[in-house]
């Protein structure tokens, strides 16, 4: 990962004063590990949750499981509920959410390497598909560079 990405990152939501928090299956905390070893995240970031399993998701983010069960757990739409609803359950402005398949073996018939991604921001979500190729790790690094590029580009659109 780029080191200056996710500490350019804080520094927008920094100067907006906007909170952020995360919500992430796949990438297990990854993104927020990253984001914690940025100094003074602590004035904006509020947290994250892992949600590894499907009931997680449902009980504790409260994702609405007809979503996961008509459009799957690596899907946009899922993607887009837990942003959306752990936006919601902490308060926050920024979310960004996280579910796939790292990899190696085929999941719900989705590829190793699929990963669907949501950043949320008041009024409006976004979501992403990717198809990495690599270790699980090499995947899980991959995805949260994108987010964190993809969640620049759009900081800088909107303001």
């Amino acid at each position: 990962m780029k080191a200056n990405s996710m500490a350019e990152l804080a520094e927008l939501i920094r100067q907006k004063q906007w909170t952020l928090c995360s919500c992430e299956s796949c990438t297990g905390g990854l993104f927020s590990s990253r984001l914690t070893e940025v100094p003074g995240v602590s004035a904006f970031f509020k947290g994250g949750v892992v949600t590894y399993w499907t009931e997680v998701k449902t009980n504790v983010v409260h994702v609405d499981p007809a979503i996961i069960e008509a459009e799957g757990v690596v899907s946009e739409a899922t993607a887009k509920a837990m942003a959306e609803q752990c936006a919601e359950l902490m308060h926050c402005d920024m979310a960004v959410a996280f579910t796939g398949n790292a990899g190696p073996d085929v999941m719900e018939n989705k590829p190793a390497g699929m990963i669907c991604t949501a950043i949320h921001v008041p009024g409006q979500t976004w979501t992403f598909t990717d198809l990495l190729n690599g270790t699980r790790q090499e995947v899980r690094e991959q995805i949260v560079e994108r987010v964190t590029e993809r969640s620049l580009t759009i900081l800088r659109q909107i303001w």
